[in-house]
């Protein structure tokens, strides 16, 4: 069969560096740090004590009161993001688009923390006696997410999320991009978010020694590549792109970001948490994206790496990067902007892939 192409046509994101595309976009390009000492709990005796926290985000401005109260920060986000992206991309109550015909894949490593910290802790302070929110199961679900945008737009076409811890919302693009070229859905609203600043979050990963413990300068912790990193960054928001069908988009005279014309899928099959001393997992990802594409390495410009800033995580990375690309890995650019943004675990593949559409659209590298 034909395979479909598919592009992009909207963007929106709630961020450490901005709660719309334009404002995460200029305190991209200006190096604009989104590190700061916590303010969601008292970090004073945890071992880190900052984080990219999002700031100013007011939920009501989405979302009705009631509505929200059901919801986790996780899904909040997601829902700001998409109404963004799903305005920009011209689709809220258009009634040339089937709603049939457009699906919510999403991509979250954790889902509602925040909402199983809370409840979890309640009954610790308790007499015993169970009192859970009823809502606690269905703002926790990693699922709600797609499933509330889903309700909130009557859109019916695949709906679920995607979860395979930092690579979830990578994922969700990629199936999204599959689903459409498959002739699946014409539209899909994909990305990821995640709310992970809560004591469950920050206490789990510093017992892993995964945690930057640069409490005397946050806004340098995030150092990817780094002689002196000691760990990431934790960050959350959520970001959202709109995947769509390129003939049904230039059907409608839709705006068109970039087109995404391949995907790759690997497993490390190594350790529970650190990467193949080769870096694998890595190398096979982008050869099989290279594969899909049906392009050589020599094409690619511009490559939006990992970069955690994790001692064990980066070099690895970096011998994948040089063995996928030879010669060519030193005449790309390259940049990690989570030097900027934190680390949004499992939002991270869609903040990364939305500034690599719009390093396209503006012909600009994104640095630190």
């Amino acid at each position: 069969m034909t395979l479909k192409r598919v592009v992009v046509t909207g963007l929106g994101a709630i961020t450490p560096v901005g709660n719309s595309v334009t404002d995460f976009w200029n305190n991209l390009i200006n190096g604009v740090s989104g590190a700061s000492p916590i303010t969601r709990f008292d970090a004073s005796k945890f071992k880190t004590r900052f984080a990219c926290e999002v700031k100013n985000f007011d939920p009501l401005s989405y979302i009705d009161r009631k509505e929200a109260r059901k919801m986790d920060l996780f899904t909040h986000f997601a829902i700001a993001s998409s109404e963004q992206a799903v305005v920009d991309a011209g689709i809220k109550d258009n009634a040339a688009i089937n709603p049939d015909r457009v699906g919510v894949i999403w991509g979250s490593g954790v889902g509602g923390m925040n909402t199983f910290t809370e409840e979890v802790l309640n009954f610790a302070k308790g007499d015993g006696t169970p009192r859970f929110n009823p809502f606690f199961i269905p703002k926790m679900i990693p699922d709600l997410a797609p499933g509330n945008i889903s309700m909130r737009y009557g859109f019916r076409g695949p709906n679920f999320t995607t979860v395979s811890a930092c690579a979830s919302s990578t994922n969700a693009l990629i199936d999204a991009f599959n689903y459409i070229r498959l002739n699946k859905a014409d539209i899909i609203i994909s990305g990821g978010s995640e709310a992970p600043i809560n004591e469950s979050g920050v206490g789990g990963f510093n017992a892993t020694h995964a945690l930057s413990l640069r409490n005397d300068s946050p806004e340098t912790a995030s150092r990817p590549y780094d002689k002196d990193r000691d760990g990431f960054v934790m960050g959350e928001g959520g970001v959202c792109m709109i995947l769509e069908e390129m003939e049904h988009a230039k059907k409608r005279g839709a705006k068109i970001y970039a087109e995404i014309v391949g995907g790759g899928m690997s497993a490390d099959a190594y350790h529970l948490t650190a990467p193949h001393p080769e870096g694998l997992g890595a190398y096979n990802v982008m050869l099989n994206a290279l594969s899909d594409a049906e392009m050589n390495a020599e094409q690619i410009d511009y490559i939006n790496v990992h970069g955690t800033s994790t001692p064990v995580g980066d070099p690895q990375e970096l011998k994948a990067i040089t063995k996928a690309f030879g010669d060519h890995a030193y005449k790309m650019n390259i940049s990690a902007t989570k030097s900027m943004t934190g680390h949004l675990l499992g939002g991270a593949g869609a903040i990364e892939a939305m500034a690599s559409v719009l390093a396209i659209n503006y012909g600009i590298i994104p640095l630190p």
